[in-house]
Order: structure tokens, then sequence, then C-alpha cells
């Protein structure tokens, strides 16, 4: 009877944890396919896009489980929704620092979604050197038979915030959160020499589009043609005398 009781108790956290886990899953995806959306867009319409790539990542429940113990937090499902906020995690690396805060104002302005927190870590860094920008965001998932406010941390970097941050974990990785002063100095110094090369690479990418746009390279053969998933289209010679010259 004990036994049975046991079992049907592990039936019911099984199923309980495995829901709590997919729902913060689904968040995921929806947070990737909206930047998935607005990569497209701007690729489409643009020729260039302001997100370079994504990366997601869950925890695991041991990792839930041993940060719910430091915090010395009550350890049910609803106490974790409530302490852990990066319970999922969206990475989204740009090309320049502009695009980091055009990418996030247009996350924040979609009306699904709920801004519940803002740490800029760029115009304010770490005393480490770590740049970044992160979102707390709130997804709304729609299950079967409820809605689930789901949070999802977002952070937004360029690639060379990216490669920094990657080679600092790295560094503390190897030598167990002990790092000597003098790597500690170095990492820093190499942080502001990413930054600069930041603000060096937007400055030319700049000019560079002053440049072109000064001198328009566009012809009516290209501008009569589009691609949507691969799939060329032709705007028809009638539509375009229609709209070039008027009726």
């Amino acid at each position: 009877m004990e036994q049975h009781f046991q079992i049907e108790q592990l039936k019911k956290f099984r199923h309980d944890i495995t829901l709590f886990m997919l729902t913060y899953k689904f968040a995921l995806e929806e947070m990737e396919t909206k930047v998935n959306i607005l990569k497209e867009e701007f690729q489409t319409l643009h020729d260039y896009s302001p997100i370079e790539h994504t990366n997601s990542r869950l925890k695991s429940p041991e990792s839930i489980m041993n940060k719910m113990f430091r915090k010395s937090n009550d350890m049910n499902f609803s106490s974790i929704k409530d302490n852990i906020k990066d319970i999922a995690g969206l990475r989204i690396t740009c090309s320049f620092i502009s695009d980091i805060y055009r990418v996030s104002e247009m996350l924040q302005n979609q009306k699904d979604l709920t801004t519940l927190e803002v740490k800029d870590y760029i115009k304010n860094p770490k005393p480490n050197g770590y740049r970044s920008l992160h979102l707390l965001i709130e997804v709304p998932v729609f299950l079967s038979d409820r809605q689930e406010n789901v949070c999802v941390e977002v952070q937004i970097r360029t690639i060379a915030m990216d490669f920094w941050a990657s080679l600092e974990h790295k560094i503390f990785y190897k030598y167990n959160q002990s790092v000597p002063e003098r790597l500690l100095m170095e990492l820093k110094n190499a942080a502001e020499s990413a930054n600069a090369l930041d603000l060096q690479m937007e400055r030319l990418h700049h000019e560079i589009k002053e440049i072109k746009d000064a001198n328009p390279e566009d012809s009516l053969a290209e501008l009569s043609q589009f691609m949507i998933n691969n799939q060329q289209f032709t705007i028809p010679s009638s539509l375009q005398k229609f709209l070039t010259e008027g009726r």
C-alpha cells in the first residue's frame, strides 16, 4: 500500500515538473519565433538584419533546485516561478550596439509581451567589464486548459561582447572561480578593447551607409523583383507603369 502511494506521488510529481518545464520551453519557442520574424522581415525588406543569430537554453531541474537552496526559498513550483527568473534564457547576438537597442525596442513594443525588468550593462558595465542588455520578458503560453505567463530572460549583445563573455566564462571555469588578479585586469582591459572595436565598427558602418545612400545603384529591373521564402516574385509591368506614371 505504501509503495503504491509512493508510486502515485512520483507519477504526479513527474507530470507536474514536466508540465512546468514545458511551459518554459514553449515560452522560449514563442520568443525565438518572434525574433526570427523580425530577422526575416529586415533581411527581406532592407537587405540587412540587426540580428545575427540566437541561442536558447533551459536550466536543468538540478540547477533550479541548487539555486533555490542557495536562496533559502520554499521548494514548490509557485516559489520557483516567483524567485528564479532565468529558467528560460534567450541570447540575441547583434552586429552593432545600436542594433541591440533597436531589437530591444521592437520586442518591448509587442503588445502580447510584458517587460518586467531592464538591466543595461552596456551603459553601466559590471566591474569586471561585462557588457550586455538584459530584459526580463513575460510571455503568454496557451495550454490546452489555461494560459500561463512565463518569464524569459533575454540577453542582447554584440558579437564582440559575446566573444568576451564566453572567454571570461571559460577562464573562471578553468580556475574554479579563483582567478589571479593579473588575469582579472587583463580581462577588464580586453572588455574595454572589445567596446572600442564595437564603437569603431559602428562608426564605419554609418559612414558606409551614408556613402551608399548618397549613390543609389538600384535599377528598375532590380526594383521590379523581390524574394519571399526563397521564391522570386515580379511586380507586373502594368502595375509598375500604373505606380510610376499614375492613371
